[in-house]
């Protein structure tokens, strides 16, 4: 690394932590509607657990190890962990004020009210009693600790009750924990057209704990949880099965070493010191909170009736004019020209219909598929099933490996072998990331390959709430290339030199620094030079010292990256032609788009992969070009909206710190002008169809 510039990386983890403050900072808005407030505090919550298990957990096991080698940022993993201690303790100060100080008031404001087991009103006292003794009574399972029954192992993330109690006979002191059963957290009490009222499992369970102890008072509780390490240790090279190796492995993720620490502040200190002494996490990540210890309970508010004054007005997704008739094969739509759909502003019913109508298409010989993550009732699983018990030659490729999600992808892995898919699980030692779906059809004219590539999953669920952008093309070269990925992915083949398709860990990284490189020629050679890309994490330490060089020349680099990233744009004389921006809205900003000027040819990619060391070594990605001009003109007006943002935006400074755009005369949300965009541009596209297609007719109107 270039001395002058290796001061000027950002921490990743500490950038990380910045990301998700973004997101705390959508609860703290008062322009946000109330239950969408809820929402990012669930977010925000979900993603510091991830947080801790996988990246937190990393850092701990280094030190465990004696790790001394210093981050790119010049920091030793301690000092990391001490700084992210530090931040995370002033997060957790702003999640709790926000919640309590002023959602819990706006809430009681619409006559919603969340109950805790000293504020229940003693009217619902009787009717919650009975619920618990016919219900949570018989399910949950108190656990005394005493010489003869030690501390229990507690599961990760799961809420527990610590009781202490007082043995009248001989004035002894007991302890017991009280798992809370895993269900659904939010119970109702009523639900009337005034009014709404839910108490807290954990709370009704504290509220008539006395029943699991006759004979014993109860002195205190204190309701906590523990977060633990959960990376999966897999030796891929000496694993002869790998699905079962994962299976294994998942066994062990909820006894993984305890990380995290949180606690009810307002209990006594003998409660803490003996979960002190009991849980061994690692020092100085104990958190004491008021009241909800885990807000990813606010994840089943959406699902509550009657609250639509308080959420966001629904976008309902814009049905592209050329897939509207179903009538005409998609076959013959694609054929006519590529076709682009940017969800979830647009529906991702055409990309359901590919694989659907390619699964009950008699032309169809073959349909080849990689499935990263996906729904818990996937239509496209189901298409692909279907397909293979027709005869088709199905072959998915199901990265068992993606992280929080390798139970449902075996699950679904196993279905699809029994329906007769052939089903691989990839390359030793690589994740495939890539999002590629391949159908070949017999047609007059000869074999004809249709393709559909994607910066997102295939995922029905997640379509609706993240921003992907896909291509449907049945160009000949990307249908080779195609082929040839598919052949390495599941039999031995030498790769080729892809014509169109870019590649990692094969070519990514270095095609990457090659357009960096000439943009950075042609601006030292008086030329404009310009660099646009948009991304969820930009950290790989190559591709940063190129964008600094890039800079240096002026090159102009215009950047939009969500979540962490190690570059300081603004620094004299080093980034001061870089520019970023993180935008944090009510989607969430997933696609990945690069742009090159190339001197007036204007390059354009789309695909999988960030600019991030695992996306470029340890990962299986695809990145594709743009090449019909009218798409080429729609991701660029999609760019310039994104870049326009001045409402859900932040600028990264050159310190590392993030602040807010000020909309200095119109106001610009990104995210709903594209939405406007797609509407209007499937509209004027509609009436256009409406002379170009004629629909098939009957036999019998004919």
């Amino acid at each position: 690394m270039n001395p002058q510039s290796k001061k000027y990386i950002n921490n990743r983890e500490l950038s990380w932590l910045e990301f998700n403050y973004r997101v705390l900072e959508e609860a703290l808005d008062q322009k946000v509607p109330l239950l969408e407030r809820m929402k990012f505090l669930a977010i925000f919550a979900s993603n510091l657990d991830e947080f801790f298990m996988v990246r937190v957990a990393g850092l701990v096991s280094q030190v465990d190890s004696d790790y001394k080698q210093k981050f790119p940022s010049g920091l030793l993993t301690e000092e990391v962990l001490i700084k992210l201690e530090k931040r995370m303790k002033e997060l957790n100060q702003e999640l709790y004020a926000c919640y309590h100080q002023d959602i819990y008031k706006k809430l009681s404001k619409e006559n919603l009210f969340i109950y805790h087991a000293d504020t229940l009103p003693e009217i619902y006292e009787h009717q919650l009693e009975e619920q618990f003794l016919n219900k949570y009574f018989l399910i949950t399972t108190p656990l005394a600790i005493d010489q003869a029954r030690p501390f229990p192992f507690l599961i990760n993330k799961n809420l527990n009750l610590l009781v202490q109690l007082l043995d009248p006979k001989n004035q002894t002191k007991k302890m017991v924990i009280i798992p809370i059963p895993k269900e659904k957290r939010l119970i109702e009490i009523s639900n009337q057209a005034t009014k709404t009222e839910w108490i807290l499992l954990e709370e009704l369970i504290k509220k008539f704990a006395h029943h699991f102890f006759k004979g014993y008072e109860i002195l205190d509780t204190m309701l906590f949880r523990i977060t633990r390490d959960a990376e999966l240790a897999i030796d891929e090279e000496e694993t002869a099965d790998l699905l079962l190796a994962i299976q294994d492995e998942l066994k062990k993720r909820e006894r993984g070493r305890a990380i995290r620490l949180e606690m009810e502040a307002d209990s006594s200190q003998e409660l803490k010191e003996f979960l002190y002494d009991n849980i061994n996490f690692y020092s100085g990540f104990d958190f004491e909170v008021q009241r909800i210890l885990d807000f990813t309970v606010f994840f089943e508010l959406p699902g509550v009736g009657g609250l639509d004054r308080l959420k966001y007005e629904p976008l309902e997704p814009v049905m592209k004019a050329e897939f509207t008739n179903e009538n005409i094969s998609i076959f013959d739509i694609i054929k006519e020209s590529d076709r682009l759909i940017h969800h979830p502003y647009e529906s991702f019913l055409p990309v359901i219909r590919f694989i659907d109508e390619a699964a009950n298409d008699p032309k169809v010989l073959a349909i080849k598929q990689t499935l990263y993550r996906t729904s818990g009732e996937s239509p496209i699983i189901k298409s692909l099933k279907r397909a293979a018990e027709q005869g088709k030659q199905v072959t998915v490729l199901v990265e068992l490996k993606a992280r929080f999600d390798e139970a449902q992808n075996i699950n679904w892995a196993k279905q699809l072998e029994q329906a007769g898919c052939h089903v691989v699980y990839g390359l030793v030692g690589l994740k495939t990331h890539s999002k590629i779906a391949l159908v070949v059809r017999d047609e007059p004219e000869g074999i004809c390959r249709y393709l559909h590539l994607s910066t997102g999953n295939y995922n029905d669920k997640t379509a609706q709430i993240y921003t992907d952008i896909g291509l449907f093309t049945s160009n000949k070269t990307f249908g080779q290339d195609a082929s040839a990925i598919f052949n390495v992915l599941t039999g031995y083949s030498v790769p080729p030199r892809w014509k169109k398709l870019i590649t990692a860990p094969l070519d990514l990284r270095d095609f990457f620094l090659k357009k960096i490189n000439h943009e950075k020629e042609n601006a030292r050679n008086g030329l404009k030079a310009k660099i646009q890309a948009k991304m969820n994490s930009l950290i790989d330490i190559k591709i940063i010292e190129a964008l600094y060089e890039a800079s240096q020349a002026g090159v102009k680099i215009e950047l939009i990256v969500r979540g962490m990233t190690r570059i300081l744009p603004g620094i004299k004389g080093l980034s001061d032609n870089i520019s970023l921006i993180s935008i944090v809205d009510r989607f969430l900003e997933h696609s990945r788009i690069f742009y090159f000027y190339n001197n007036g040819e204007e390059d354009i990619y789309l695909g999988s992969a960030d600019w991030m060391e695992r996306n470029f070594d340890r990962r299986i990605e695809i990145i594709f070009p743009v090449e019909e001009y009218s798409l080429k003109s729609e991701i660029k007006e999609i760019f310039k909206l994104s870049l326009d943002d001045n409402q859900r935006s932040r600028i990264l400074k050159s310190d590392g710190t993030y602040s807010r755009r000020k909309a200095k005369s119109k106001q610009h949300r990104s995210q709903y002008e594209t939405y406007q965009y797609y509407l209007a541009k499937n509209k004027i596209s509609k009436e256009k169809n409406k002379k170009k297609f004629i629909p098939k007719t009957r036999p019998d109107e004919i």
